[in-house]
């Protein structure tokens, strides 16, 4: 049954926002690898960049170094972001929140979703996205509801189920990788990981095949020359 899942033709681009850095062990990444390494199985491409371990520049624009930083890796990173069927977002729990690092990923996002495709919709269509949270407190669902809401509103599609979890015990305890933690064992986790990638596989290769999101009804150019696909406003019926 395996076989007949080809997904070959599609890479994906997997964040760890840990506040470790390299090569500190990093409890999310545990839990991104179970992924990574299901979609690796079908043939995916994939990379895991640990944002933390990269000169990126805090701010909402595309180059920060036209904004008065020095430095900023961030558009050689928005390569590899725009050249990746799927995105999924990786980070821990912190304070019942996501962590600095994940909101500064969805902020440099943000930065470019104005751009256009080839079909001039914003640049994030075609593309499907997914989230992955781990830590010792409550807020796997509001974090994930965060990233992935600023997902589809940059244009990125959403698959069922396109998130998936793990948490320790409220207050200090192991965390995922720890040992007895039950963390790599636990068998909801492991469930909603594997249906998160495989919908991301599966829609991605949907959206691939088909050429993408219809383009029609979504481009800004066409609406600013005046193209309303058939929207009337109520006053002046």
């Amino acid at each position: 049954m395996a076989d007949k899942w080809d997904f070959s033709e599609l890479s994906a681009v997997f964040f760890n926002c840990t506040l470790k850095k390299s090569p500190e062990k990093s409890h999310t990444e545990g839990l991104i690898k179970a992924s990574q390494l299901l979609m690796e199985k079908q043939g995916v491409k994939t990379e895991l960049i640990r944002l933390i371990d990269h000169d990126i520049a805090t701010g909402i624009y595309p180059d920060m170094r036209e904004h008065g930083w020095a430095t900023d890796e961030w558009p050689g990173i928005y390569k590899k972001v725009m050249a990746a069927d799927i995105l999924v977002i990786g980070g821990p729990i912190w304070l019942g929140d996501n962590s600095s690092q994940t909101k500064k990923l969805i902020e440099r996002l943000y930065a470019n979703s104005s751009e256009v495709n080839a079909d001039e919709q914003y640049a994030f269509y075609g593309k499907v996205g997914g989230a992955l949270i781990t830590g010792n407190e409550d807020g796997v669902k509001h974090c994930t509801m965060n990233i992935l809401y600023s997902l589809q509103h940059i244009g990125y599609t959403i698959p069922p189920q396109a998130d998936a979890g793990w948490l320790g015990d409220i207050g200090p305890g192991p965390s995922y990788l720890d040992e007895g933690s039950g963390g790599p064992e636990n068998d909801f986790t492991n469930r909603n990981t594997t249906f998160m990638t495989w919908n991301l596989m599966h829609i991605a290769k949907m959206l691939k095949d088909a050429g993408g999101v219809p383009a029609y009804g979504n481009q800004r150019s066409n609406w600013d020359k005046g193209q309303k696909f058939g929207f009337e406003n109520p006053e002046y019926r």
